[in-house]
């Protein structure tokens, strides 16, 4: 691989933010998606490829450098989805779920399929939600936080009312005890994803 400093077009000296911020713009504007049905579009998965390896070498470096300390965030995630959760915690979905889909399928772990169906849920696809938050758990069953989320929505769904089956479009037989419930319960996934 070339230099990952090279590849995201900062310097080693730039700040971690300043790292998130030229990985967020590369995964943009080469998100395989930009690039359904043109020749290029086998390019642009090579150079997303490229764009999330060298995130995740510099990642490595840094919190070698650092004695390991900064591969957690505050949110319980790895540093690599830092920025996924404050996406999320400031309610900036489309970001994060561009992020989240330039990520290659053969490196989606536990925390992705977590923040994948945070992000579906509040998009209102709640039955896809669950899907992910299933995986996740089923990927680390002894995490705390893929657990809780995943009981919520099961019990959500259980007890139907406002569970749709079809994707989440068109949430119809809502009671107002089933709208507090989706509320406290979306209110629990921000509260896990802030960082």
């Amino acid at each position: 691989m070339n230099d990952p400093y090279e590849v995201l077009g900062v310097s080693p000296n730039a700040t971690d933010d300043e790292v998130r911020a030229a990985y967020r713009e590369m995964a943009r504007k080469y998100h395989p998606d930009n690039y359904a049905g043109n020749p290029l579009s086998d390019l642009a998965k090579e150079k997303m490829q490229e764009i999330n390896e060298a995130y995740d070498t510099i990642v490595r470096l840094r919190k070698g450098a650092r004695g390991g300390q900064s591969g957690q965030s505050s949110g319980g995630g790895s540093t690599r989805f830092a920025d996924v959760r404050r996406m999320i915690a400031q309610n900036r979905i489309l970001d994060a779920e561009q992020v989240l889909d330039g990520v290659p399928a053969d490196q989606r772990d536990a925390e992705w399929h977590f923040l994948k169906a945070s992000v579906l849920y509040k998009k209102g696809w709640l039955e896809n939600a669950y899907q992910e938050f299933d995986a996740a758990c089923r990927m680390d069953p002894d995490n705390a936080e893929y657990r809780t989320a995943y009981n919520q929505v099961t019990g959500a769904r259980q007890n139907g009312g406002y569970w749709n089956q079809g994707g989440g479009q068109g949430q119809t037989g809502c009671s107002c005890c089933d709208i507090c419930a989706g509320a406290m319960c979306l209110n629990c996934l921000c509260d896990c994803c802030r960082c």
